[in-house]
């Protein structure tokens, strides 16, 4: 038995995935975070909506690694597309993330985005759980993803993004979640719906809640094979 720990930012993207499930769940009071429990298979899961921003991921990732002792943490939600080859409604794997906004370049001898004592500015991650969702997902494609506290519309700065750091997606959780497991030497592993390319904000709304659907079948069968 596992204890699977999921990170989610927003209630329209966790809202399809519990409605998905025929268990009963548990719904835990706090005053930090909306907590969900359930069982799924042998595994216990914990489920925390988290809020938009890598602080708060951060800190979610944080109460489910020291307070709910996660063997394994899940960060799934919706992302923009900073390429023309990844379209609205498609579900990426997501390889390693790059906190795009982190500079210490003028202090250290250090690459844009890259944290002291990283050997890269993209943090990766788990080769073995992306193995699994390959397993259940052929075909699906792995990416780079650059995370950060905004939401990019500007096409200067995805092609920006694209072009320094070959992040394909972009959006504000990842890099919280997967520094805070990176420290911690908890597995992590991050899938994206996209739900906003060219058409920006007015894409996303348009397009959230649909695109919040489109991973539900492959995060169900993962909890389930983990």
């Amino acid at each position: 038995m596992k204890t699977i720990g999921m990170v989610v930012a927003m209630q329209k993207e966790i809202v399809p995935f519990l409605e998905s499930q025929k268990v009963e769940v548990e719904n835990v009071d706090r005053k930090d975070f909306s907590v969900i429990k359930f069982r799924v298979g042998n595994n216990n899961i914990i489920c925390v909506r988290s809020g938009i921003g890598e602080i708060y991921a951060s800190a979610a990732t944080q109460t489910l690694i020291g307070e709910y002792k996660a063997d394994l943490v899940i960060n799934f939600g919706v992302c923009g597309s900073l390429s023309r080859e990844i379209k609205t409604g498609e579900v990426v794997l997501v390889k390693g993330v790059v906190h795009y906004d982190f500079d210490l370049t003028p202090i250290a001898n250090v690459r844009l985005g890259q944290y002291p004592g990283y050997s890269s500015e993209v943090i990766s991650t788990d080769e073995e759980l992306r193995k699994k969702v390959k397993e259940i997902m052929p075909g699906v494609k792995e990416v780079i993803c650059a995370s950060a506290d905004k939401f990019v519309a500007d096409e200067k700065i995805k092609e920006r993004l694209l072009r320094s750091f070959g992040a394909e997606i972009c959006e504000m959780e990842s890099a919280g979640v997967a520094l805070t497991c990176y420290n911690a030497g908890v597995p992590v592993l991050i899938v994206k719906a996209v739900s906003d390319g060219e058409g920006g904000a007015e894409e996303y709304k348009k397009t959230v809640n649909t695109s919040a659907k489109a991973y539900i079948g492959l995060i169900n069968k993962l909890s389930e094979k983990l």
